[in-house]
């Protein structure tokens, strides 16, 4: 356990002299435009009469383009102009042919400039309405849950693998209903609106057949039937080969069990208060949501022990195939084993960041992530 720990501290001081860096970067980059303008005057001052600074004051406003705005740019681009007329009439040589041409070259690539800005700054605010539609659409889809659910501590998460990306395949539900709390993680195959409109048919079916089915194996068979509805609604490519990996858990109320019927989905693991782990692997493999087409076998609900200070932990493929740069697979049950966490936010928090760590920052799958705690008495 301990190894563990400090594994984490060194990767959050890794991270911490990573953010000083792209911090230092950033600061840089934003004081990058005056720079070259002092650059090109000590360039054209120092440097023998043939030699000219224009190239860095025609540089200037072309950095400041996209990183300030309009009016920065602007005053960017008449300092740099100022710069060059204000050589010029140092050298007393204002008027020559040679000195119009560096001056009007500077101010044409400081127009350029400005359109470039206006270009970049419209394209900002449309990405950035794209995003919060996307994030907004997302919330709708995944809602947090709350913090306690029946008794039960929870926690979830949804990571990207693309930055900025907001939805994608990958799926989560928890509901408290009349037979105990009920949660859901799962995984469409496919990607884009198609897999987005999947998700919410899986979720808005498990949603219903959570407070209705009185076992989980009804909720199975429900999901089932929804998915296949669907296939027949769509006549494309995916809604022919399509597939859901779906977990479904159980946990009544009062009671220290839990039940899964798994279709085709990475095992959960059941981290004890000990720092044990266990994977709950079922007794028969199923196969995933919506290949009913293929062979229907009875879905048959594992039980297991859920004892007072254990975490259900539920995550998709995004973590079991994340790969290092040598293409090791990362290993959640080895990664975790012998390791105590304060609930379930802690534990997705440092699964997350570990996973990255062990990708390097080259995650290729979303990951959506469900924990969930079963409180000592009193906690």
């Amino acid at each position: 356990m301990t190894e563990g720990w400090e594994a984490t501290v060194a990767g959050g001081e890794a991270g911490t002299g990573a953010g000083a860096g792209n911090r230092l970067a950033r600061r840089l980059v934003r004081v990058l435009p005056a720079l070259l303008i002092v650059l090109g005057l000590l360039f054209d001052l120092l440097s023998p009469p043939s030699f000219t600074g224009s190239p860095f004051f025609s540089a200037a406003p072309l950095v400041a383009a996209p990183l300030y705005s309009l009016r920065a740019t602007v005053l960017t681009g008449v300092l740099a102009c100022a710069a060059v007329l204000g050589l010029h009439l140092h050298y007393g040589d204002a008027w020559a042919v040679e000195s119009l041409t560096d001056l009007v070259t500077v101010a044409t690539v400081s127009g350029l400039a400005v359109l470039i800005n206006r270009v970049v700054r419209r394209s900002g605010e449309r990405l950035a309405s794209a995003r919060g539609i996307a994030e907004v659409a997302q919330r709708a889809l995944l809602p947090v849950p709350a913090e306690r659910i029946g008794g039960l501590r929870v926690a979830a998460r949804y990571e990207a693998a693309e930055a900025d990306a907001f939805i994608g395949g990958d799926l989560y539900a928890v509901q408290d209903t009349p037979y105990g709390v009920r949660l859901a993680v799962g995984d469409v195959r496919g990607k884009g609106l198609g897999a987005v409109e999947a998700v919410s048919v899986v979720l808005g079916a498990f949603r219903e057949a959570a407070e209705q089915e009185p076992s989980l194996e009804g909720v199975a068979r429900r999901l089932e039937r929804a998915l296949a509805r669907e296939g027949t609604r769509r006549n494309s490519l995916d809604s022919v080969e399509g597939f859901t990996t779906c977990l479904l858990a159980e946990i009544p109320a009062g009671a220290a069990v839990l039940r899964t019927v798994n279709r085709g989905h990475p095992e959960p693991l059941l981290l004890c208060a000990d720092g044990g782990v266990r994977r709950l692997a079922p007794d028969e493999p199923a196969l995933p949501l919506g290949m009913g087409e293929l062979g229907a076998w009875p879905d048959r609900a594992g039980e297991w022990e859920f004892p007072a200070g254990a975490t259900l932990l539920l995550y998709t493929d995004g973590v079991t195939e994340a790969r290092d740069p040598r293409g090791a697979f990362y290993d959640p049950e080895a990664r975790l084993r012998g390791r105590i966490f304060p609930g379930p936010e802690e534990l997705l928090g440092t699964l997350s960041a570990d996973v990255r760590r062990h990708t390097r920052g080259g995650a290729t799958d979303d990951m959506a992530l469900l924990a969930v705690t079963r409180p000592r008495h009193g906690a």
